[in-house]
């Protein structure tokens, strides 16, 4: 991902922050937290509902899931977003080629397109994507021990 990409990216995630945010009152903003809800449905499972690595599914993997909360102390005290970003779209990832965790790109596309379907609706796929990988990204940045 170049630089003018990137801040396409990360300007669209806060685009669609904002409007999330900009929905409700304050008593809605501090009940919902995409980011959280995001990685509870779909990362904790492995990670851990506090992304140390302790998931429930943790020991049936053949590698155990790395602490989250650790990431960017172990990268000089930043956050490796680019690479956060990729390892979890896995766009990158050769079909057949291993893999460690699940390509949510591509689950989320799956899931956006069926959603879609349903409701007849037409939606930017990619910006969707792009927004649920972001929201998850921003909260592993919350959960960064400092």
């Amino acid at each position: 991902m170049n630089n003018t990409t990137h801040w396409m990216v990360v300007r669209q995630g806060l685009l669609v922050a904002a409007m999330v945010l900009g929905a409700g009152g304050v008593a809605a903003q501090q009940a919902l937290d995409p980011g959280k809800s995001e990685f509870a449905e779909n990362c904790a499972s492995c990670h851990g509902i506090d992304g140390k690595g302790n998931g429930s599914l943790g020991n049936l993997l053949q590698r155990s899931p790395p602490d989250l909360t650790q990431l960017a102390k172990k990268n000089q005290g930043v956050l490796p977003i680019n690479r956060l970003y990729e390892v979890i779209d896995g766009a990158g990832v050769p079909s057949h080629g291993s893999r460690d965790m699940p390509v949510w790109g591509w689950e989320y596309r799956v899931e956006q397109s069926q959603a879609m379907r349903e409701a007849r609706g037409r939606y930017d796929e990619p910006a969707m994507v792009r927004a649920r990988i972001l929201t998850l990204l921003e909260y592993i940045s919350r959960i960064q021990v400092r």
